[in-house]
């Protein structure tokens, strides 16, 4: 079959239904509201939320296909400048996840593939998924790091390494000096190259979507009837504020879609019910909070 942004778009939105499904079954409680909405300069999506379930206190699975003049901000980019033309048009469909839990023992969780062209022909695959943990689990995290390994040496033996290099920068919140979790992979601009064609790239970027739900819901059966304290409560809202620092001041997705003039309540979807700052917190020694702001570095290798 020839690729088309038409037919890539199909194969998201299938996504995002199967994805909806796993994680309703997994919730056992809640399920996702639908809201469809259209883009004035060009395209629209399909916005699933769902909130107040037995596990998932608020989460969001976002399809979107937007269109029209390419975004001026893109020209100002180093990494983009030299592939974007003075009136051109561009074409962005993707699929966003966000999970926030109920229970501090189940982690956030975030996922994002997207595919981008121009009218000049320049085309790119982007995403990549991360956790973050509320307390670091070693065991889940050699889990969701293997997985991550085995799709990637499924379609190239060097994206591991190299996609998890990506992801600890990436995710990294610099004014705190802390990585928002535990990382995942990361990728962008990924079309062909000496490794892999725009075909066999393809083929990556669909499995590492097919991967989510999977990954997520064994993590969920792993940890959502775990105990949990006022404390540990407390804990969690100070990482969820973290998690709203890193989204509303590092993170591209963010930055595209405001300043591309999306859908602002699609955007910040991202961000949790309830959070948290207190004035200068510290961590107990010895405390399993200490433990896991010790885990929150670049370059921890868990598989």
């Amino acid at each position: 079959m020839e690729i088309t942004k038409e037919n890539i778009s199909e194969w998201l939105k299938g996504l995002q239904d199967n994805i909806c499904s796993a994680l309703e079954a997994a919730d056992g409680g809640a399920k996702f509201i639908e809201e469809n909405w259209t883009r004035e300069e060009g395209g629209g999506g399909r916005s699933r939320v769902i909130k107040n379930g037995d596990v998932l206190e608020k989460g969001g699975v976002m399809y979107s296909a937007v269109s029209g003049k390419t975004p001026e901000f893109l020209f100002k980019e180093k990494e983009h400048a030299a592939n974007v033309d003075a009136g051109s048009t561009f074409y962005a469909t993707g699929v966003s996840i966000v999970l926030h839990p109920q229970n501090p023992m189940v982690p956030i969780i975030h996922m994002n593939i997207r595919y981008f062209e121009m009218s000049n022909g320049v085309k790119w695959l982007g995403g990549g998924i991360d956790l973050t943990p509320h307390y670091v689990n070693p065991e889940d995290a050699k889990y969701f790091h293997a997985e991550l390994k085995k799709i990637c040496d499924k379609h190239c033996e060097g994206y591991y390494s190299k996609f998890k290099k990506w992801a600890d920068d990436y995710f990294f919140i610099q004014h705190r000096n802390e990585t928002r979790g535990i990382g995942g992979i990361f990728f962008d601009r990924l079309n062909s190259d000496n490794e892999m064609s725009f075909e066999k790239n393809l083929a990556f970027w669909k499995d590492v979507g097919s991967a989510f739900a999977s990954i997520y819901t064994e993590l969920i059966k792993r940890n959502k009837t775990k105990t949990f304290t006022e404390s540990n409560k407390q804990w969690q809202l100070l990482r969820r504020g973290r998690y709203v620092e890193f989204n509303l001041v590092y993170d591209k997705g963010t930055k595209f879609g405001l300043e591309s003039n999306g859908r602002i309540e699609s955007i910040l979807v991202s961000l949790p019910l309830l959070a948290s700052w207190e004035y200068n917190f510290k961590t107990q020694a010895g405390s399993e909070e200490e433990r896991t702001l010790s885990l929150l570095k670049k370059g921890v290798n868990w598989v």
